[in-house]
């Protein structure tokens, strides 16, 4: 007798509702339909209707029949600020949300979930449903090992800090204890307060992320691995599958599948910006962005654009509406910065920033250090200036800087002088050394995704443990 087809497995996506998890989540989840799955992508009402509005998503997925968005409530209201005060929606996704998480579960029959490790709540809806759930965190490793080990800093009498020595290093990071300081470590950390809710919150990430069955990671094994071979030690199964924006085009490109542009952004893009950089010379121009969520006050706008203008290097500028604390910095803008970046400079609102990093005009980023834009100026080879802002951002320039030789850490600094100095070391007095180690690295990301490699095998890996536990769910 014929045996019925196995049906393809039908996955739940559940992104942290933040720019940045959703962009590299939507991404992830067109590899998976690649991969012939069913996906029902849930976000927030509030995701869902700046992304109705800024990108092209539904375009984006018709071409993929198993595709659809579903919406749930995040529990604020329409006008709370989410990005600025994050640990409230945190806690109003657990509070309020997970009821509603659970019961979307059961009416949409899936055999599989997909969702952010910070958001715990989903495991034990899993548990209670009877459904296998893979966590999948957008942080890098780095910042997530720390994560693991707050209780062994706590225990070992490292945190809270005693005096004020920011550059006194950090012992009890298995893999660290060389290059970690005080200053390195996530945001929250300064606080000097054990009841800070990100810090309980946080601490108990090595308990919580084993309770799936795996970790997926944004992250390739050749620019982390001795990190990862930490963490398997408490979390065997990760499956390392990034770069995630690239491995997508990768796989699109292999299936001789046209790729047009997309985005995913909950932003308007300004496009004007790619015709400036095609009248640019090569690698001349440094691009500046600090993400969709860090606020810097007018004083510190002034020192940057100062730094700019006075470094003498082209620059293109993504300054967002909301990016600047209190009054209108337009109209006191000196006339001497006017007319730097009338000659040198360009000023947009977003930016197509994949596209951006890759223009053959671009020598240098000015980040913030948010793990996507890491990656991402990683797999095109543009070195960095880190200005961090919270959370991971603050491991992650460390280790551009003091481990993978990419750029230069500037955290904790917002000197008109210091930022002059360090675009100008960047883009000329160490340009040669900082490109070559760049172009080492960009080899090495590009290379895990091609067949055989570390990233390739690995999601290949994934897909496979997904098909072979989505089998296991029954259906009444």
């Amino acid at each position: 007798m014929d045996q019925k087809p196995v049906p393809p497995p039908h996955v739940l996506i559940f992104p942290l509702p933040l720019q940045g998890p959703v962009n590299s989540m939507l991404k992830f989840a067109e590899l998976l339909c690649l991969s012939n799955f069913h996906i029902t992508f849930v976000v927030t009402d509030y995701i869902y209707a700046r992304l109705q509005r800024h990108s092209n998503i539904q375009t984006r997925f018709e071409s993929y029949p198993g595709f659809q968005i579903k919406t749930i409530s995040d529990g604020l209201p329409e006008n709370h600020p989410r990005g600025d005060r994050f640990m409230e929606l945190f806690d109003s996704l657990r509070t309020k949300t997970k009821p509603l998480f659970k019961e979307l579960v059961l009416n949409s029959k899936v055999n599989c979930i997909i969702a952010d490790g910070i958001l715990g709540f989903t495991c034990d809806v899993a548990n209670e449903v009877g459904i296998p759930i893979f966590y999948v965190r957008s942080i890098s490793a780095c910042c997530l090992w720390i994560f693991f080990c707050l209780p062994k800093l706590i225990e070992a009498g490292e945190f809270p800090f005693i005096g004020d020595d920011l550059d006194a290093l950090v012992k009890s990071v298995p893999g660290m204890e060389t290059f970690l300081r005080r200053r390195d470590l996530p945001s929250f950390c300064r606080s000097g307060d054990l009841t800070n809710p990100n810090i309980q919150m946080y601490k108990t990430e090595h308990e919580e992320i084993p309770r799936a069955y795996g970790l997926i990671l944004n992250t390739f094994e050749e620019l982390e691995g001795p990190i990862l071979s930490q963490m398997r030690n408490i979390c065997p199964n990760i499956y390392t599958i990034g770069p995630l924006h690239a491995h997508l085009k990768t796989k699109l490109a292999a299936k001789a599948t046209s790729t047009p542009t997309f985005s995913n952004s909950l932003w308007e893009e300004d496009r004007t910006c790619m015709k400036w950089l095609d009248s640019q010379p090569s690698k001349s121009v440094i691009y500046v962005s600090f993400g969709s969520l860090a606020v810097m006050t007018n004083e510190q706008l002034m020192e940057f654009w100062h730094g700019l203008v006075d470094s003498g290097q082209r620059f293109l500028w993504v300054i967002r509406p909301d990016s600047i604390a209190g009054k209108d910095w337009r109209s006191q803008l000196p006339v001497e910065l006017l007319d730097g970046t009338k000659e040198r400079g360009y000023i947009v609102d977003w930016a197509p920033q994949e596209e951006v990093l890759a223009h053959p005009a671009v020598g240098g980023f000015l980040t913030h250090n948010g793990w996507n834009s890491t990656l991402e100026s990683i797999y095109e080879g543009v070195p960095m200036i880190c200005w961090p802002y919270f959370v991971d951002q603050q491991v992650n320039s460390r280790f551009v800087d003091a481990v993978w030789k990419l750029g230069l850490d500037m955290k904790d600094t917002c000197d008109r002088s210091i930022i002059e100095k360090r675009v100008r070391d960047l883009m000329e007095v160490r340009k040669e050394e900082f490109l070559q180690r760049a172009d080492e690295m960009e080899r090495l990301a590009k290379g895990c995704l091609s067949e055989g490699g570390s990233s390739y095998s690995n999601l290949e890996l994934l897909v496979k443990d997904i098909e072979s536990l989505s089998a296991q769910v029954c259906f009444d």
